[in-house]
């Protein structure tokens, strides 16, 4: 990938997530791109793929936990981070086992999201 900066990928159906989340990465120098529904971002192709992706498990249409399936099926390689505001423990286990770097609750705590992706990102990416 060319990019200096990774790229994390949200898909989250709610407008003010999707802007706290960017705004957030956007201040430790990520480039963010947000989607709106699963299938936005199946629709953006994956020729560039993220660093990293964000994905909300209830989204209208294609859930998130539907996306991590199909992705996970297609081969990628990027972290998948979900996030809930509808925790449960099979959810939890089923996203986890289906590879999942982690599964977090909303509100989301802002060093928690920074930590889940530096974590997947590896020592590779500087510390925000």
């Amino acid at each position: 990938m060319q990019h200096t900066q990774p790229v994390i990928a949200i898909v989250d159906d709610d407008p003010a997530i999707c802007r706290a989340l960017s705004r957030l990465l956007q201040t430790v120098g990520w480039q963010v791109i947000a989607f709106s529904s699963a299938e936005a971002f199946l629709q953006r192709g994956v020729q560039e793929p993220p660093h990293c992706l964000i994905l909300d498990v209830r989204l209208p249409g294609m859930t998130g936990l539907e996306l991590l399936d199909r992705l996970v099926a297609d081969g990628v390689s990027f972290p998948i981070i979900l996030i809930t505001g509808h925790t449960d423990a099979q959810g939890h286990r089923r996203a986890i086992q289906a590879g999942a770097v982690a599964y977090l609750r909303k509100p989301v705590d802002a060093q928690d999201v920074l930590q889940a992706i530096q974590h997947s990102l590896g020592p590779q990416v500087p510390e925000p």
